[in-house]
């Protein structure tokens, strides 16, 4: 059997994985990707390349770590190598507009979402996009980190005001409708592999920042939430 390879830069997702190779008697190298080099004109190892990068890397101190996957897995891919999650899954990984393409591809609607670069345009897009209340986010993203709901103009131009704004690391804004749930939740359905695990009740009303993962309790199951909190929940919705 080829050695397996994690590429990753989070080692706290990495503990159920952990436990699921251990369990099957599989063992699987590690590949943390932060900073270094890749040896492009070199032949990497003839192994299965898992990639679980993520694009809020850059929240855990790992700015370029999206980057340099990128160029690892050019390498990987230039050589024939069988990667799991290859350049085109960390492409949509890391632009929403993308991610929006690809749901309208599959028939799915989308809210009205115009792109923005450069954060002195955003008051003149905003007027021109003219729908009130809406939502900033950066494209690249993360977590939810970002995610703004504005109701009018003014309390859009006292927020790019803010010493402490983050811009989007793409440098692109997005300003999107927003969608009124007739809840104040949202279910996320979970896949691999095409094949439907579970859903998880999300509750909407402390904001937008919606990763369950952050609210892991990763020691003691599999499951991507702590079930003490009523914040996410593990429900039998579409099952």
């Amino acid at each position: 059997m080829r050695d397996i390879v994690i590429i990753h830069e989070n080692d706290e997702w990495l503990v159920p994985l952990r436990e699921e190779f251990r369990q099957r008697g599989v063992t699987a190298n590690e590949w943390f990707l932060d900073n270094g080099t890749v040896p492009f004109t070199e032949v990497p190892a003839d192994a299965v390349y898992y990639n679980r990068m993520s694009a809020s890397s850059h929240t855990r101190g790992h700015r370029y770590a999206p980057e340099l996957t990128k160029a690892v897995l050019t390498w990987l891919e230039s050589n024939h190598r069988t990667v799991v999650n290859d350049r085109r899954v960390l492409a949509l990984e890391v632009c929403k507009l993308s991610q929006y393409a690809a749901l309208q591809q599959a028939g799915l609607n989308v809210p009205k979402t115009h792109a923005v670069v450069g954060k002195q345009q955003l008051i003149a897009a905003a007027e021109e996009f003219n729908h009130w209340p809406l939502i900033v986010k950066p494209n690249r993203g993360g977590k939810g980190l970002g995610v703004q709901r504005f109701d009018a103009v003014t309390e859009l131009a006292a927020y790019l005001e803010r010493e402490d704004l983050d811009e989007p690391l793409d440098g692109t804004w997005l300003l999107q409708e927003y969608i009124q749930p007739r809840e104040p939740f949202i279910t996320r359905a979970e896949f691999v592999g095409q094949r439907f695990l579970y859903t998880v009740q999300v509750n909407t009303e402390d904001g937008f920042e919606l990763c369950p993962a952050d609210n892991c309790s990763i020691e003691e199951q599999f499951c991507p939430t702590d079930q003490q909190s009523n914040k996410f929940t593990i429900t039998q919705r579409f099952d």
